[in-house]
């Protein structure tokens, strides 16, 4: 049996688990948790396309990587991460069971080197079961018949696009998608398949999908301002016009929201970013990379958990200032699209406009010289 084949078996053997176990709602009554079908803010981007979009090209957002789609190696992260999806425990043995566990599953580790744990609970477990949840809920908004069987396919293709652009030109041994797809996706959909879990996550924590505004650059063949973004807000139980507030991507920023309006609220954090992944030299048969980080700060304007602008200031070189107004915030003739603009340490201005459920906007670039 070839490894694609045994791939495409043990997908669709996951993939077959974890809808039996998720359909106890399609046909019967369904809870809405995280889709609204608010007509304004971040919700309102907020479709499978677009879902693909920032989740697949999150990775962009980093300093050693290009935007130009050209220059990402499909073809070669295709190859690879198949080659590891169908032989995982021969990749698990070449990077070292223990350090497996020690590095992506068991959060034992407080050595950034050693944390490739963190975003594995963060951006799959938690992010992704989120993500499915909210995506079955779009799909019944939207009339399919069976949602959460359309969510499974929906996050299968976001899912590994992701690692394929992660991988990129990379050939060899790497874990990292074998802990992504076959333990901590998978975990997250069922977790995420339970009611009380979802009526914590949405009605105490206030989690929400605050994705950017994605647009094509024809200019450069850039994919410019992808990326999957999330939020916690917890309302304090004494002053409840504040809340604690937690932004995580690539990003993790800590700070506090301030009800100013009932449903309206600013935010304020502060934290670190992902810049760069790195290579770590200590795994000899299989790949192993850590971040480079870089301060982060951000200031947030939402309603009803819907994002309507957000700035965000850091210390890497591109993108180093980026804003984005989303739509429902500005109106022109009735008219409200979504805006965005980012300034480069190379004095480059990059903008680009975006439309409700229309998944990619379009952007362009203006460099002025020093």
């Amino acid at each position: 049996m070839s490894g694609q084949t045994k791939l495409i078996l043990m997908v669709a053997a996951l993939m077959i688990c974890t809808s039996v176990a998720a359909a106890q709602n399609v046909d019967g009554e369904s809870h809405t948790y995280f889709y609204r079908g608010l007509n304004y803010g971040s919700e309102s981007l907020y479709n499978p396309l677009s879902f693909i979009i920032n989740g697949g090209f999150d990775i962009l957002q980093t300093e050693d990587r290009t935007r130009n789609l050209e220059r990402v190696a499909f073809a070669t992260g295709v190859k690879n991460v198949t080659f590891n999806l169908s032989s995982p425990f021969k990749s698990i043995r070449a990077y070292g069971v223990k350090e497996f566990f020690a590095d992506e599953i068991l959060p034992v580790s407080a050595d950034k080197k050693n944390m490739q744990w963190l975003p594995n609970y963060e951006l799959h477990l938690i992010g992704g079961g989120m993500e499915y949840r909210a995506m079955a809920e779009w799909y019944a908004a939207h009339g399919f018949d069976y949602p959460k069987t359309a969510s499974l396919v929906t996050m299968a293709v976001q899912h590994f696009v992701n690692e394929v652009v992660e991988n990129n030109n990379y050939l060899g041994r790497t874990v990292d998608p074998i802990a992504d797809i076959y333990v901590f996706d998978p975990l997250g959909i069922l977790l995420f398949s339970l009611d009380p879990v979802c009526e914590f996550f949405s009605r105490t924590l206030n989690l929400t999908d605050w994705s950017y505004q994605p647009a094509y650059n024809p200019t450069l063949g850039n994919l410019e301002n992808a990326g999957q973004n999330f939020i916690i807000k917890y309302r304090f139980p004494f002053g409840r016009k504040y809340a604690l507030f937690y932004h995580f991507g690539m990003n993790g920023l800590l700070g506090l929201s301030y009800e100013f309006e009932q449903g309206k609220w600013f935010s304020v954090a502060g934290g670190l970013r992902n810049t760069e992944d790195v290579l770590v030299p200590e795994i000899a048969g299989a790949r192993k990379q850590t971040a480079v980080l870089e301060w982060n700060a951000g200031f947030f304007y939402d309603r009803n958990n819907s994002l309507l602008f957000s700035l965000l200031v850091t210390g890497q070189r591109s993108y180093g200032i980026v804003a984005n107004v989303y739509p429902g915030l500005v109106s022109i003739a009735g008219f409200s699209p979504g805006f965005f603009a980012a300034l480069t340490s190379g004095r480059t201005l990059i903008f680009g406009v975006n439309v409700s459920y229309i998944p990619l906007g379009l952007a362009s670039n203006i460099t002025t010289r020093r």
